[in-house]
């Protein structure tokens, strides 16, 4: 029977023990290498790796026609707060942009790296406005060691502490939101979509080396100016700011919702563990169970396994490989962790309360508590 991720695991075992070598055996004596070899083999025979051009080009002429859509509304309505409804819609199309921008950066959309390249950074810059190179940087980093501490930039803290280490520095007022955070993080998403604006926006104007920093500053100066200069020319002040935060809201809790499920809750890396990449990759990550509207909501991330072990696989070939993942896993003795979506959101919510309880009390007295 395959492992379930029905039981929430607690924050001392999230994180591995006794972590295996890289060149683990599993339950049967078979290297795990070798293993992971096999599967690669069986899932290329299947054709699970070949280029579905003609599913992202529905894909993207349906959200340019949604977003036309919510133009012509926009047109339509007029000075109404009724915009903001067409604000939080807007939200949800550039969330599905970005997935694409996300496929493009793995290689997955089109059959030349430098063409995916292309796509990626115009869909991520122009139309989603966040630079592609900040992007690719960091989900690199994450791919090639998720839920490692000091090597995923995934769980580094910033708002949320994502370890018992970090939520034990904190102190004053972060001390007190970290000690409910997880009740805290879905208001707190509505924030995150400014802030990945930001961050990519840091490491453009910062002095790292960064390629194509003129296109992405040039295209997305481009877009934020054509964006705010229609909203602020066609609806008044008030109504233009707000729809911007409503926008910017709904696309930082969806953006946030997507991602968050997949390893938060699962298994965290110690900075000097070795680890292979199968065991890796599969026990650090959690699809989420719901098929076709799952995969839509979610833009193929709902099968985070196997988008780790092949992170250039088409979307629509992500369930059924799923299948011979799990096979595998099962047949092999590696946990495969699967939930529901409300299953997942509250193993992430469990999870970070429990780390947030590392957090010093700032109402607590230093005295009283030296002599507990």
């Amino acid at each position: 029977m395959i492992p379930s991720s029905r039981t929430t695991i607690s924050v001392s075992d999230s994180k591995l023990g006794a972590v295996r070598g890289t060149r683990r055996k599993t339950q049967d004596g078979t290297n795990v290498v070798a293993t992971y070899t096999q599967l690669s083999h069986a899932v290329k025979a299947d054709g699970l790796l070949e280029r579905t051009g003609g599913f992202y080009l529905l894909v993207a002429v349906a959200l340019f026609l949604a977003s036309a859509g919510v133009v012509t509304g926009m047109v339509l309505l007029g000075e109404s707060w009724y915009q903001l409804i067409l604000a939080g819609a807007l939200g949800l199309i550039l969330t599905q942009f970005a997935f694409i921008s996300h496929e493009a950066a793995h290689r997955a959309v089109l059959r030349s790296g430098p063409a995916n390249d292309r796509l990626g950074r115009f869909v991520g810059t122009f139309v989603v406005g966040m630079s592609y190179a900040w992007w690719m940087n960091k989900h690199t980093r994450h791919h090639a060691n998720p839920n490692q501490i000091g090597k995923d930039p995934d769980i580094e803290v910033d708002t949320i502490s994502f370890t018992e280490e970090d939520a034990a520095k904190r102190t004053g007022f972060m001390a007190l939101l970290t000690r409910r955070q997880g009740y805290l993080f879905f208001p707190l998403l509505s924030l995150e979509g400014v802030n990945l604006h930001l961050l990519s926006l840091k490491l453009l104007f910062g002095r790292h080396d960064v390629k194509h920093r003129k296109t992405e500053i040039t295209l997305i100066a481009l877009r934020f100016g054509l964006y705010l200069g229609a909203l602020f020319f066609f609806l008044p002040p008030g109504i233009a700011a707000a729809f911007i935060g409503v926008q910017m809201a709904v696309f930082g809790i969806y953006m946030g919702a997507s991602f968050a499920p997949n390893h938060k809750g699962m298994p965290v890396i110690p900075a000097d563990a070795k680890l292979d990449f199968f065991s890796k990759q599969v026990l650090t990550s959690r699809n989420i169970r719901g098929g076709w509207w799952a995969t839509t909501l979610f833009g193929g991330l709902n099968y985070q396994v196997e988008h780790h072990l092949f992170p250039s696989m088409a979307r629509p070939h992500l369930a059924k490989a799923r299948l011979l993942v799990r096979e595998h896993c099962a047949t092999h003795g590696v946990a495969y962790t699967e939930a529901n979506l409300f299953e997942s959101y509250g193993i992430v919510i469990a999870y970070l309360n429990r780390v947030g309880l590392q957090a010093r009390d700032p109402f607590a007295c230093p005295l009283v508590a030296q002599y507990r």
